[in-house]
This record gives structure tokens, C-alpha cells and sequence, in this order.
């Protein structure tokens, strides 16, 4: 985690709490779930440049520069969102209609919320947040503290749910190293985790939507996802980072029935 920069003299200042939001609303977004996501592409903020270092490493200017001019990341503040990221599945959901009225969801690796958020504010009717951290509760949302790998979460969280999740969404990531192939090998290993849980927690035509490193050794995903799904597509957001080599894998259609029983 990059560090907050320190305050000057006489400024106070909010300690950074892992899984708290610095904003949150409500109600987030714009009055009509439609206009969320063109509401932060036609953001238009002027250019802030740091006038000091202030201590801060190269590395944490460049992190503030760009957070300070980045469209989405302000569109969050101004709109309530808990995170810039919000704004990746308004897109995918805009694009892929995975979101439906009375749908009941899961989201792994949920702090700070903001994919909770969305799927309350589009209509999911009974959702459960899933993380290692506290994370503030969503109103509409169920939020848990612990680890989908823990052999006894997916009946838990079922229950909760009452019945198989129909949407099981995913947007965790690893803390990053440096090294790109450590990296991606650690992303992929969460992609894998979070499918596994998926193929225990949800019910016949669900969809299971994960995001993923493009580097190669993602066919290893996709092998059992085609064979388990209907339908395996891939997609990158407007709001994912050009720079970055992320995308989301989207299957829809699940077929219990079509998952092939691991080796002894």
C-alpha cells in the first residue's frame, strides 16, 4: 500500500484505515444507474501539479500526480463511490447486463465496497462482501470479514444468501511486488481461487466475473471456466488504467453438470 504523504505543520489529517473508504454515500452515483459511467468519462478536472515534494518519494509524486488528475478517481469523491474501481463494473454491467433486480450476489476481496455498492444501487436483492479487512458496512449489503478459502465460507456465505449466488464477482488483487512475473503468477492464483469458490457457491446459468492478468498462463484459467460456462469472454473497461495489463474475465451461463471432477 503507498503511504498517505505527511501533513504540514498544523494539518490535520485523517489516519488511512485499511477497508474504510475515504468517500462513500448512500446513495452513490447519478439519479439514473444508466448515467453513472458517462458521468465519469465527460468528468473534465483541470490539471494539479505538486508544487512540493514534501518528503515524498519519486515514486509516491508520481502516485499523488496521478490520482489527482484522474477523471474516475475524482467522479468517485464527487458521486459517493467508495473507490475508483466502482466505476469498472458500472462498465461491465453496462456492456454485459450482469447485474438483474432480486439477484443474489457475492463479492470476494470487497474492501472498500464499491462493488458492493453497485450491486445494491442496480438491484441485486440479497448481497454478501467478502474480505480479509473490516470494511464499513454497505447499507443493502451484508459484509463479512474472512477468507473465501476457508473450507467452511461458501456454505456460510449460501446461507446468508439464502440459496446459490447468481452473480459471484471478483476484483482482488495481490499486493504487488515489483517483479512482473511474481505479480502475474499471484493474480492468476487469486483468479483460480476465486473460481473454485464460484463453481461450489452458484447455481445453475450464473455468471462469474474475475479479474485477470494478461501474460499467458490465464489459459490455464480458461480451460475449466469453457468447460463449466456457457459462455468465456474477455473485456477491459474504460476505466481500467491504459498502462495497466489487467482486463475481466466474464462467464455467464453455468453448468454444474459440465465440470469435470479433479484427479486423485
Amino acid at each position: 500500500m503507498t503511504r498517505r504523504p505527511t501533513p504540514t505543520r498544523g494539518q490535520k489529517t485523517t489516519p488511512r484505515v485499511p477497508g474504510k473508504a475515504l468517500s462513500s454515500s448512500l446513495t452513490p452515483g447519478t439519479k439514473e444507474s444508466s448515467g453513472d459511467a458517462a458521468a465519469a468519462r465527460t468528468s473534465r478536472t483541470k490539471s494539479v501539479s505538486l508544487k512540493t515534494a514534501m518528503g515524498r518519494t519519486t515514486a509516491q509524486q508520481r502516485w499523488l500526480a496521478r490520482q489527482l488528475n484522474d477523471p474516475y478517481v475524482q467522479a468517485a469523491r464527487k458521486q459517493g463511490w467508495r473507490s475508483r474501481a466502482a466505476f469498472k463494473l458500472i462498465e461491465l454491467d453496462d456492456r454485459f447486463k450482469l447485474i438483474r433486480p432480486g439477484m443474489r450476489i457475492i463479492d470476494l476481496g470487497a474492501a472498500p465496497g464499491g462493488w458492493t455498492q453497485v450491486a445494491v444501487k442496480r438491484g441485486a436483492r440479497h448481497i454478501v462482501g467478502l474480505d480479509l479487512l473490516p470494511v464499513d458496512p454497505v447499507p443493502g449489503a451484508k459484509m463479512v470479514e474472512g477468507d473465501f478459502n476457508d473450507p467452511d465460507m461458501p456454505q456460510r456465505l449460501m446461507d446468508m444468501l439464502g440459496g446459490p449466488a447468481d452473480l459471484v464477482m471478483s476484483d482482488m488483487a495481490p499486493n504487488t511486488t515489483g517483479h512482473a512475473a511474481t505479480d502475474h503468477m499471484r493474480i492468476m492464483g487469486l483468479a483460480e481461487g476465486a473460481l473454485d469458490f464460484a463453481l461450489r457457491v452458484l447455481g445453475e446459468g450464473g455468471t462469474f466475473v474475475a479479474k485477470v492478468f494478461q501474460g499467458g498462463s490465464e489459459q490455464h484459467l480458461l480451460v475449466p471456466m469453457k468447460q463449466a460456462f456457457a459462455t468465456v469472454k474477455h473485456a477491459k473497461p474504460p476505466a481500467s488504467r491504459k498502462d495497466s495489463s489487467e482486463l475481466y474475465v466474464i462467464a455467464t451461463g453455468f453448468r454444474p453438470g459440465r465440470i469435470v471432477p479433479p484427479e486423485v
